[in-house]
């Protein structure tokens, strides 16, 4: 009776956990990919919110029937902090209204997408499937965009997170080690044409973005990708091959980009957006914001109305510090610390030494937070969802990578105190006898 109650009590929470990953799958494909834009009458529906809500509610039923689910690792306890002190910040906001919509529109949006992409997923296999539904869609919206380009800097056609030509660089350079992870471990040939014939679309579409952010993320992007899957894990060739890619990029490059990035340390150089001196102005702005409100900011999201500019800070720490005060700005920080902790203790894993897989995913992830650390000072992404997803995968990777191996038949009992692996081999071959 004992073992019909305990198996009765894993396929509950296999149950909800299972339900909760398909919303969270579901969830990440509705953000990234943005059906609602191209199928006629779906943008009416807020199905995005809808399926945000499912996941929650399966996540609050997973928490409450796994007791692992109780220790939250730290960043995502930061994570939560960061939010209260958001909330704190409305009542002193420049316009509350404005404040407590992005709070509750995109705030509360990025804890709960960390949280289920940390806590739920239950598998490597859902985890990659999560980062190949990020990388996919990246990858098909950006060429999408990129075949039906008109001129000018190129936007998302389809709109959403893509819509703007700043957070469309970004996120492509953010998920170039993803999409270059996946060419690699790729068997098929005619897949891996596809991913390269992809990332090279990408490389494209980054330059018609004319995103100076972009361009500087996708370098240090680069550069790491080089390192770790080149050096690490001894794939010379990828030298060559990057070398070989620049070079062609070069030469097909569209018209005044050269021009673009030299506006990034020249003031008398202006294509298709203001000099130097502009982003140094909402810089200084922001600053000043910061030290008149140090506590609680402007508000989240209203630097732009606060300052009068109408414009954000194009600087992802200036943005928290600004408009949510230097506390939020520690906490993010943090966040960020434990996210490269938590891939320091992946490759410490025996799991780490086994897989390859799993060495591609920590070195693919590693590059994507190196580059963002860098692009997030070029470009305001507080709000965006896409960093919060790569804390979720940090988490679940390193709790999945330092699971121990479990028994068959053995109870949750046993495994729930940690006792050794003998012990529940012996208590499972005389529950059998």
């Amino acid at each position: 009776m004992a073992t019909l109650s305990v198996n009765l009590g894993e396929r509950k929470v296999k149950g909800s956990n299972a339900f909760a990953y398909g919303a969270l799958a579901t969830f990440s494909f509705l953000y990234f990919a943005r059906p609602e834009d191209f199928i006629p009458g779906l943008g009416k529906i807020p199905v995005e919110k809808i399926i945000g809500g499912v996941a929650f509610i399966a996540l609050l039923f997973g928490i409450k029937s796994r007791s692992s689910f109780r220790k939250w690792p730290r960043e995502l306890k930061l994570l939560a902090a960061m939010l209260g002190w958001q909330t704190l910040c409305i009542p002193f906001s420049f316009y509350i209204s404005g404040a407590l919509g992005t709070v509750l529109d995109k705030c509360v949006k990025a804890l709960i997408v960390a949280l289920l992409v940390g806590l739920v997923v239950d598998s490597i296999g859902q985890l990659r499937r999560l980062m190949f539904i990020q990388a996919g869609a990246v990858t098909f919206m950006t060429v999408v965009s990129v075949v039906m380009y008109k001129g000018g800097r190129m936007g998302g056609v389809l709109g959403g997170v893509f819509d703007n030509p700043n957070d469309l660089a970004m996120n492509i350079a953010l998920n170039f080690p993803l999409c270059l992870m996946f060419l690699m471990l790729e068997k098929n040939p005619i897949k891996k044409l596809l991913w390269f014939l992809g990332i090279l679309m990408m490389a494209r579409g980054l330059m018609l973005t004319y995103s100076r952010s972009g361009f500087v993320a996708m370098v240090v992007a680069v550069i790491f990708s080089l390192l770790e899957f080149g050096v690490r894990n001894k794939r010379t060739y990828l030298l060559g091959a990057a070398a070989f890619c620049a070079l062609a990029l070069l030469i097909v490059g569209p018209q005044s980009y050269g021009s673009r990035i030299k506006s990034l340390v020249s003031d008398d150089v202006a294509v298709y957006g203001d000099a130097k001196h502009a982003r140094a102005e909402l810089l200084e702005k922001s600053l000043i914001a910061t030290a008149t409100r140090p506590l609680f900011g402007v508000g989240p999201g209203q630097f732009a109305a606060y300052s009068g500019l109408w414009r954000v800070t194009h600087n992802t720490y200036t943005e928290l510090s600004s408009e949510c005060g230097i506390p939020v700005l520690i906490l993010f920080l943090m966040i960020i610390r434990e996210c490269f902790k938590n891939l320091a203790k992946t490759r410490a894993t025996q799991r780490y030494r086994d897989d390859p897989d799993i060495r591609m995913y920590t070195s693919a992830l590693w590059v994507g937070f190196a580059s963002y650390l860098v692009g997030a000072a070029f470009a305001s992404t507080a709000y965006q969802l896409f960093p919060y997803f790569m804390i979720g995968y940090t988490t679940a990777l390193l709790r999945l990578c330092s699971k121990k191996p479990e028994i068959a038949g053995a109870p949750a009992s046993l495994k729930k105190h940690g006792l050794p692996l003998e012990t529940q081999a012996r208590w499972s071959l005389t529950s059998r006898r």
